[in-house]
Order: C-alpha cells, then structure tokens, then sequence
C-alpha cells in the first residue's frame, strides 16, 4: 500500500505515483493525505494495513527537517515490525523516460550491489524490505520472454540508487538471444535517515512459516 502524508509535495507525489505503476495491479494507492507521523504514531498505518489487508507500505511525506521523505516498511499480525525512513536526493520520473515500457504486472528480477547490504544490519533489513516489497507473487514457472525487467539497487558511499530497466533480447547469430538493458524509469538516488527495527526475535518470529495441516 502507498500513503501519501498530509504535507507531501509534487516529487514525493510523483514517486509514489510512479512505484504504485512498477507495482500495479499488486498495490493500492490512497490518493487522500493522510495527517500521521509514523515513527511517532502507527496507528494510521495499522488502521491501512487491516483495510486493504497489506503487510507492506510506503509512506511519503515532506517537509523542511525531513524533505522529499520515504517510509518504507512492514506489518506483522497489523503491526509495525520494521520502518526505514529514506530521503529523495534524485528523482527521474517514468515519463521523463521515454523508451518502452513492460507489460502491467511484470515481475522484476532483482538485483542487489554492494558489501553493504550483507555487512550492515540496517542495510541488511533495507534489502530484505525491498525484496518483499518489488518481488511480486510467486510463480511455478518462468519463461525466458518474460525476463524483461530489471530493478537495480546499489549501496555506496552512504547512497542507495535504484534504476528501473526493461531487457531487450537480441539476435545474436546462435540460440542464446543477446541481452540489452534500456532505462524505463522510475529511477531514485537516496539517502537513508531514521530507522525503526524489530528485535531479532520478534524479526525471527515473523520469518516463522505455519506448519501445514495434517490430513486425518
């Protein structure tokens, strides 16, 4: 689910209109700002998470200490587990971008660069949000037409950069198509600044799968 806060800005508007596209139909988007602090208050987005049924948010918001800002995180039984709160440095918008884009509910291939996303725990939680948040729903089978969109993220020097891409199978001459990857948009350069973490515990507790029912 994407929230928009009660003072978020065109930027901030525009991002969140852009990932609710990359996610569609495998998000809703509320339109309506929405007044709440979430690391001051959780209680709007626990309300959210039990009407659209939703373990996964983003919430943007903006204003002079926090500008351009992004929320992402996740629900466990409706409530908050974990929250990194991320700032916009750089936004290219889809329609900036004029190539092609991928079919409505294309699943993304996800790839992740950089130590620090294994050597961070902050990072660490970042890149498993992440992965929950763009991977789709799981499927039995892949076929090779439809390996055609890349989101990219890359962690340096305190920056966290998403580019969005769409893969272009050439004729190469042999069996194997050769591989081109042209920009789609949306991209983001972010910063990270507030975090919100479960214990590792709690963190363990909601990685935990329900035993499958026996038959009698």
């Amino acid at each position: 689910m994407l929230i928009k806060g009660g003072n978020a800005n065109l930027t901030v508007t525009e991002v969140l209109k852009d990932i609710y596209a990359v996610k569609k139909p495998f998000a809703v988007l509320y339109k309506k700002k929405n007044i709440t602090r979430p690391f001051e208050d959780q209680t709007s987005l626990e309300f959210f998470s039990k009407k659209s049924d939703c373990s996964l948010f983003l919430f943007g918001s903006h204003n002079k200490k926090r500008p351009n800002n992004l929320i992402i995180g996740r629900m466990f039984d409706y409530h908050v587990l974990d929250m990194i709160e991320l700032g916009i440095e750089k936004f290219v918008s889809l329609k900036d971008v004029k190539n092609s884009k991928c079919p409505e509910g294309t699943k993304p291939m996800l790839i992740f660069a950089g130590d620090t996303f294994d050597l961070n725990e902050e990072y660490r939680r970042l890149k498993s949000l992440l992965i929950d948040f763009f991977r789709g729903p799981n499927v039995p089978n892949i076929r090779l037409a439809g390996l055609e969109y890349v989101l990219h993220f890359t962690a340096v020097d305190g920056k966290i950069y998403m580019r969005s891409y769409k893969v272009l199978l050439k004729k190469s001459g042999c069996k194997i198509p050769r591989i081109e990857l042209e920009e789609m948009g949306p991209s983001l350069d972010l910063v990270m600044r507030r975090t919100h973490l479960a214990s590792d515990d709690l963190y363990k507790l909601s990685l935990k799968q329900p035993k499958a029912l026996k038959v009698s």
